[in-house]
């Protein structure tokens, strides 16, 4: 299949190219974040187009949301320009969405067909964005998921090891709670439904992905400085992590996946087992960028 991933400079994006590549299945095309940003509908119409690809991987509102970045009306404009683009194509427009469109309040995990109530700004948008794409382009796929977390690019590990590095205190909270999704395991299951729809999967709709452990910020928190004495000569003592008692409501923002792995046989797995080896690439990538920045 041709497959035209837009956003492929987000963490994801980055995870999603390599693994693509990595196998050869299928023929890519990328579009960046700044790439992305059209001024007008004739611009992104024509980027769809000269692609030809049989499904659009769009990461853009994912990205934004797990980076902190501003998600505008822009940008739900945009992926309405993509979804009319496909429909006209008959191509498949693939939508990378985020958890963070449920509020979260209740214990219970939320299922694929759950209406997003979150009151948050960007939530808000990229539920809009969705709601796009489901009545503009009938060949859609919603993949909702949990936090993606690299080595590189903007994310919740980057972030975090920004600040445990740096020494002193850090105070994280423990009321929201959720299932991370390292960036290669989200590629492994965009891939693996890529593949299907390949060999005649033709399966839309909603669809959701997280890792099979619930955590919070302090226990994610927590796992990193473990890991981060193993490659660096940082010691644990130059930083305390306290936990922050705030008056947030408690959230849990975790996803049933059941639709897919009832469609695609695609099981979860945990988060714990990618960190050691996201912090090693995250310092191996700190060097490297080091390496190059001194060579100048």
């Amino acid at each position: 299949m041709r497959v035209l991933l837009i956003g492929s400079d987000s963490s994801l994006g980055l995870a999603l190219v390599h693994h693509l590549r990595r196998w050869g299945r299928h023929d890519v095309e990328l579009i960046s974040l700044a790439a992305s940003r059209w001024k007008s509908e004739r611009q992104a119409k024509k980027a769809v187009r000269r692609a030809r690809a049989d499904v659009l991987v769009d990461t853009r509102l994912q990205a934004a949301a797990d980076s902190g970045e501003i998600v505008s009306d822009e940008d739900v404009e945009r992926t309405h320009w993509l979804a009319k683009a496909c429909q006209r194509s008959a191509g498949r427009h693939f939508l990378v969405s985020s958890a963070r469109v449920f509020s979260g309040l209740g214990e219970r995990s939320r299922q694929e067909d759950d209406a997003p109530d979150s009151d948050e700004s960007v939530a808000q948008l990229i539920a809009r964005a969705e709601e796009v794409v489901r009545s503009t382009c009938e060949r859609h796929f919603i993949l909702r998921l949990g936090p993606v977390f690299s080595h590189e690019g903007v994310n919740v590990l980057t972030h975090m090891l920004e600040q445990l590095l740096s020494g002193g205190t850090l105070q994280l909270g423990t009321a929201r709670r959720g299932c991370p999704v390292e960036a290669g395991d989200a590629a492994r299951v965009i891939a693996g439904v890529i593949d299907q729809m390949s060999a005649g999967a033709d399966a839309f709709g909603n669809f959701h992905y997280c890792s099979s452990d619930v955590t919070t910020c302090y226990e994610f928190a927590e796992v990193l400085l473990a890991s981060v004495s193993q490659f660096t000569d940082f010691a644990p003592g130059s930083i305390q992590l306290e936990v922050c008692e705030d008056d947030a409501l408690e959230r849990n923002r975790s996803l049933r996946c059941q639709r897919l792995r009832d469609t695609f046989a695609i099981k979860q797995v945990p988060w714990r087992g990618f960190v050691a080896d996201t912090v090693r690439l995250y310092f191996r990538h700190q060097q490297q960028q080091k390496q190059v920045s001194n060579h100048v």
